[in-house]
Formats: C-alpha cells, sequence, structure tokens
C-alpha cells in the first residue's frame, strides 16, 4: 500500500509494526544490500530511532511526515546540541531512509528530497534548560562539607558564566559578597568584575563559614575553592569531575561541563532580555561576535516554537 505525504491534511498514520517493518526493512538493506560498515549501519540505526522518537512525541510516525516536519526535527536536534558532522550525517540518514521507502512503494513521493542541514546553526553550543539547572544545583549534599562546597561552586559558576579557570583560581580578596559582586582573572590576564546574585552570595557565605575551614583543616589559603587534602587549590580537572558527578545524581544526559553551563548562564540571560554588550562584559568576551553566538541559539528556538504552535507553519 502507498501511503501519500502532504503537508495538510496529513494521511491516515501508519501502525506502529509497519512502521519498524519500513525501518527494518531499509537496515536489512544497508546492510546486506549495500553492504555499509557496522558502525555506519549502528549510526543510522540511532538516527531512525531518532526520528521515529520525535514522531512518537507528535502522535505521529516516520511515514506521515512531511517536508516541514523533517526540518523542525533536524532543527530541534542542533538546537538540543547535536554536532554539526552527526547533524550531517542524520540529515543524510533521512534522506537515504526515505528514497528507500519511495523506491520500494512505501511512500507515493519523497518528503527527504533535497532536505538540507541548516548551516547558521551548525555551531551552536551546548546548554542546559532552566529544569536541568536546578536539578544540577540541587544535587550536592550540603549537609556534608564537600557537599556544601560543591553547591557553592555551581552556584557561582551558573550565577556568572566565569570560565572554570576563573572559578577556581578566585581568592578570597576577589569577593565583594556585600557588594554583590566579584572580580576575576580572565583570559590575556584581563580582570574585570561580574555582578553575583543574591542566592549565590548566600550560598558561597555558608561555604565560607561552615565548610571552608572543614576542608582547609583550618590551614591558611588564599583560594576560595579549596578540595580536602589540607586546603590545596581545586584544579580544574577536580572540578570537572565534581560537575559531571552530581550531573549523573541530577539526571542531566546530555553532555555536562563547565562551559555548558557557562552557556546556559549566556543563553538563559539573553532569553529573558538582557543586552548582548552586557552579557559580553560578563562573559569577558573580546570581541562581541564571539557573543553573537547565542543570538543563533534564540533564533533555533524560535524557529522551533514557530514549526511546533502556529497552525499556518
Amino acid at each position: 500500500m502507498i501511503i501519500g505525504v502532504s503537508a495538510s491534511p496529513r494521511p491516515p498514520a501508519a501502525d506502529p509494526p509497519a512502521v519498524d517493518r519500513a525501518i527494518g526493512a531499509y537496515l536489512r538493506h544497508l546492510e546486506v544490500e549495500r553492504r555499509v560498515a557496522d558502525n555506519t549501519l549502528e549510526a543510522y540505526r540511532r538516527d531512525l530511532a531518532r526520528l521515529a522518537a520525535w514522531a512518537d512525541r507528535r502522535g505521529l510516525t516516520p511515514v506521515v511526515l512531511a517536508r516541514q516536519d523533517l526540518e523542525a526535527c533536524v532543527r530541534e536536534a542542533m538546537a538540543g546540541g547535536l554536532a554539526a558532522s552527526s547533524a550531517a550525517r542524520f540529515v543524510a540518514a533521512l534522506r537515504s531512509f526515505y528514497r528507500f521507502l519511495t523506491v520500494t512503494g512505501h511512500l507515493a513521493t519523497n518528503p527527504a528530497d533535497d532536505l538540507q542541514a541548516p548551516r547558521r546553526l551548525s555551531a551552536l553550543p551546548r546548554f542546559l534548560s532552566v529544569d536541568e539547572v536546578d536539578r544540577l544545583i540541587a544535587a550536592p549534599d550540603v549537609a556534608t562539607p564537600g557537599g556544601l562546597r560543591d553547591r557553592a561552586l555551581i552556584e557561582v559558576l551558573y550565577a556568572t558564566g566565569l570560565r572554570v579557570s576563573e572559578l577556581v583560581g578566585l581568592r578570597l580578596t576577589d569577593l565583594r559578597l556585600d557588594d554583590g559582586w566579584l572580580q576575576c582573572v580572565g583570559k590575556g590576564h584581563k580582570e574585570r568584575i561580574v555582578p553575583l546574585g543574591a542566592e549565590a552570595a548566600t550560598w558561597l557565605r555558608r561555604y565560607l563559614v561552615e565548610s571552608r575551614p572543614t576542608l582547609t583543616r583550618q590551614r591558611e589559603s588564599p583560594w576560595v575553592f579549596v578540595n580536602a587534602r589540607g586546603g590545596t587549590q581545586l584544579t580544574r580537572s577536580g572540578f570537572w569531575k565534581i560537575l559531571k558527578a552530581h550531573g549523573r545524581t541530577a539526571g542531566v544526559t546530555s553532555p555536562l561541563s563547565p562551559h555548558v553551563v557557562r552557556h546556559s548562564f549566556a543563553t538563559h540571560l539573553l532569553e529573558r532580555g538582557a543586552d548582548l554588550r552586557a552579557i559580553q562584559a560578563m562573559l569577558g568576551h573580546a570581541d562581541l561576535s564571539t557573543t553573537q553566538i547565542y543570538t543563533h541559539v534564540l533564533e533555533a528556538r524560535l524557529r522551533l516554537v514557530y514549526d511546533t504552535f502556529h497552525r499556518r507553519r
């Protein structure tokens, strides 16, 4: 039976077993007839699973998707952090899959004909949702000295957007908690002042009073964030491990690093109307063009919202 594809109205949805058979037949075609490498076969299997999951969340199946649906699927994947190379392969998999469905008679027309990945989204930074940030911040056990330190670390990182080297390089003399700011030394040994929110300042004060003396064993140390080995400076790699561990606890499944939290800081500010030049100053970017990448994140989000909710998309 040939299933027609059109933008409106949609054809009746195929039943899931039929969809599974179509995907299975295509994968067998790749394996047996085209003899693709095992890694390529597995990558295409993941790509089609991504497509099927995207369609299922909308109560649809891959065989009834139109061109604009496929474009929206690709945009959502890229806005969610899919690398440019992986997005290109994803698009190639879609074109190949729908060409197969057309040739074998499953579809009357090919909705993926000439489908292209949007080039302007190829360099999108990864970032967390607000809910993921909230879960990450709440993950440390603040009843322990290490947990209270970790809570303060993540609070300050998300509140300021500091680079990891700037964060672990903070000294006690850099803090102006009563005034709501701190200073840091960034790239090129340039100093800058960054605002610090009340919530982050509160957790930082708690850490300095309740936890840090225990971690330093009452020894003198100029560093704000220290490890448990007598107050030595917390390293970049040490914080990476801390952050990833709390990410697992929080159920954050996307790739996580201090830079992802920095990207989240900038993206969430921009989403709420912050001025791009103010974000540039807080991030310590020498050139505004570096900061402008976050506008592409918003463009992707806006397009996704339009595709999802506008009735005449």
